[in-house]
């Protein structure tokens, strides 16, 4: 088989690359507290966009940290006279630069008796809130947001994994919800947040990451992979720092929104997708969250697959999550 990474066998025992910040557990502590003092004000408008026989469709909207009203499609199950079980959640998350999809892809949970709700990300390509006030430049990307900003609290992804934590909490506390059967799921940049997710909120029972994102910021720049999706850090060293005289700085800073530090904190049950011929997000940079997951966890292999619609994964994430 041909390698683009490390042979197998080393993926299984790669332990990544980016340092970790020294207080990083304090940082996340922190961030917690902010989202708990922050009131979600969730608020549901039935959808106009369609009409769904037997399920209902609305545009939620909820607040995050920072004030940021943050956009979900909500679906779920029209309710009956009849007494019923309540039912179990999944929330979806999208991949870098986009949204949150079409109406239409969500029905078959919603069809099996799901409540489906699917976030945009803020200042992407959806319709949630993107309130700024950061130091620095921003220049093509989200990675970056907040990197030259004096305070980590300002890195973007730290308030877009804090919102997919209260999408959870919001759609838990939901009365038609069963909290302890809600699971998460996306791809590339949405198995990133899948992974932050379930990290974020220990309620989260079941997850499934498809090639996730953010993950070993200093493993892809040393493979000269900061291309396509994470070319903003080839762009960012290139304007701001030619000499990379701030690099070892840089790097641990990014430390704070790389998932496979907050890896082992999941308690959920993982089943991660990984095409090993990934060029985007090169599978040991896959491996060194995969590998600190300490709950119940399976990977799925695509030998000669990289960065693309995998087949079969679609029916067995439906399979994974009928198990809620």
């Amino acid at each position: 088989m041909p390698l683009i990474d490390l042979p197998l066998v080393e993926l299984r025992n790669y332990s990544g690359r980016n340092p970790r910040p020294a207080d990083f557990d304090a940082y996340w502590a922190e961030a917690l507290r902010e989202l708990e003092a922050t009131a979600p004000q969730p608020e549901l408008r039935p959808s106009t966009t369609i009409v769904a026989p037997h399920i209902e469709c609305f545009d939620l909207w909820f607040t995050g940290v920072g004030g940021a009203r943050i956009y979900a499609k909500y679906l779920r199950p029209k309710s009956t006279s009849a007494p019923a079980r309540k039912a179990p959640a999944v929330l979806q998350f999208h991949g870098y630069s986009g949204h949150s999809g079409d109406w239409v892809n969500k029905l078959a949970y919603a069809g099996a008796g799901f409540c489906v709700a699917a976030m945009d990300c803020r200042g992407q390509g959806g319709r949630s809130e993107d309130r700024g006030g950061v130091q620095g430049n921003t220049l093509r990307g989200h990675i970056i947001r907040g990197l030259d900003d004096p305070d980590a609290r300002k890195l973007l992804f730290r308030a877009i994994f804090l919102d997919t934590v209260q999408l959870a909490r919001v759609v838990m506390a939901l009365p038609e919800v069963d909290p302890t059967r809600v699971g998460a799921m996306g791809a590339s940049q949405g198995g990133a947040l899948t992974l932050a997710c379930a990290a974020l909120e220990p309620r989260i029972r079941r997850a499934a990451p498809i090639f996730p994102f953010l993950c070993d910021y200093l493993r892809v720049w040393e493979m000269d992979q900061a291309k396509a999706a994470y070319e903003e850090l080839s762009l960012y060293f290139r304007a701001f720092d030619p000499r990379h005289e701030r690099a070892a700085a840089t790097f641990e800073k990014l430390g704070y929104i790389d998932v496979q530090h907050l890896a082992p904190r999941i308690r959920a049950e993982v089943l991660l997708y990984t095409g090993l011929m990934d060029p985007i997000c090169p599978p040991s940079t896959q491996f060194a969250a995969y590998n600190k997951i300490t709950a119940k966890k399976d990977i799925v292999l695509y030998p000669d697959f990289a960065h693309e619609a995998l087949p079969g994964e679609p029916e067995r994430t439906f399979n994974f999550m009928l198990g809620l």
